[in-house]
């Protein structure tokens, strides 16, 4: 057997009330002035107000797309320095963590941001040298708040450009399910289809990491048993915090790797402006079909996990219970953009992992069968 690496060092503060702990936090790391990354409608809530109130002189950076660009991060980092920020606070989804860890990044890093494209080696030139960050979800989705890896689309390539280190670890997450309470529903579905995906792709993703599958297993049965729940009782603290713990799990399983579905999902989202978690749902059963050749006992083992039988029908009876649209087209995508698409998501180092091999060929039938 080869040599393996594990690492889980992640500073989490997980549960009610955790948020209030935020100037304790700031404190401990000498931050006076950091700077505040959230986005547009995350900055008009309650949650928001909240946590500015708990870092008021906090410089607010709320300048993020729902799909985090280069951009966005330029943008940031010379918000960084105009105010003088000596660190970061990311309040939101995986858009504004994402693009908090990238500006992170940059404000200490010299050079372009494609220059860190993981799939380029861009991990060996990220240093130790970055600001204190501390990361606060208001979505039960990406993991974000605990991984070390940013998804951002650059501009020259249009193409969502994993930046992945473990010097971009929050310094802490401030796991807090009080503030997923007022989630829309739509949101609720699809981060929680996102964290579900996450952990159901790190535990068939090739590479041998059996704590990540345990993980991954125990994240995916926390979101089967608990989304249903807060869509019908959005304010079920109990399932609001099983599926942060979800999120949680499937951010720490995927260091293992994702497959397929991420790699189809990403052109999605670049192309066409779909959210990340809904297409992930969408094209789970599909991939989940494709594979089933290549690790039957694990498909299986999945089917048992969620009540038997066949497993990519019980995924779409899971999006149809959380009210996703089954159909590619449901979305507004046109058949004509799938072997553009189809380009695109091979060149996206996801598919790399899946547990069977994807040509471009491969990803276009993937792209035809969920249209």
């Amino acid at each position: 057997m080869t040599l393996s690496t594990f690492a889980f060092p992640t500073t989490i503060v997980f549960g009610a009330g955790a948020v209030d702990g935020l100037p304790a936090e700031l404190k401990k790391r000498s931050m006076h002035r950091p700077l505040l990354v959230t986005d547009a409608g995350i900055q008009r809530t309650p949650v928001f107000e909240r946590v500015h109130q708990l870092a008021p002189d906090a410089a607010v950076f709320f300048k993020v797309d729902p799909n985090p660009t280069e951009q966005n991060v330029l943008d940031g980092v010379a918000a960084y320095k105009e105010a003088g920020c000596d660190g970061v606070i990311a309040l939101g989804g995986g858009s504004p963590l994402d693009a908090a860890k990238a500006i992170r990044l940059m404000a200490t890093h010299a050079g372009r941001l494609a220059e860190y494209d993981d799939l380029l080696d861009g991990s060996d030139r990220i240093s130790s040298d970055v600001p204190p960050y501390i990361a606060i979800a208001t979505t039960s989705g990406t993991g974000s708040e605990v991984g070390r890896s940013a998804v951002i689309t650059i501009k020259a390539t249009n193409r969502k450009t994993v930046i992945f280190s473990p010097h971009l670890i929050p310094s802490v997450a401030l796991a807090d399910p009080e503030l997923t309470l007022d989630l829309p529903p739509h949101i609720t579905a699809g981060t929680g289809m996102d964290a579900f995906t996450h952990n159901v792709e790190a535990y068939l993703a090739k590479g041998y990491h059996p704590i990540c599958d345990a993980i991954a297993l125990t994240g995916a049965k926390l979101v089967w048993d608990n989304l249903p729940r807060v869509m019908e009782n959005p304010h079920d603290l109990e399932a609001r915090s099983n599926m942060m713990m979800a999120a949680i799990m499937g951010a720490v399983a995927f260091q293992k790797g994702l497959g397929a579905v991420h790699s189809l999902a990403h052109p999605l989202s670049t192309e066409c402006g779909m959210h990340h978690g809904t297409t992930n749902a969408i094209l789970l059963p599909v991939v989940l079909e494709y594979n089933s050749s290549a690790v039957p006992d694990r498909i299986q083992h999945l089917a048992a996990l969620f009540g038997g039988g066949d497993v990519a029908t019980r995924v779409r009876e899971l999006n149809q219970k959380v009210a996703i649209k089954p159909r590619l087209r449901d979305w507004g995508v046109a058949e004509s953009m799938l072997p553009a698409l189809a380009d695109k998501a091979v060149q996206d180092g996801c598919h790399q992992l899946n547990p069977r091999p994807c040509t471009q060929g491969d990803l276009l039938n993937l792209y035809r069968q969920a249209y």
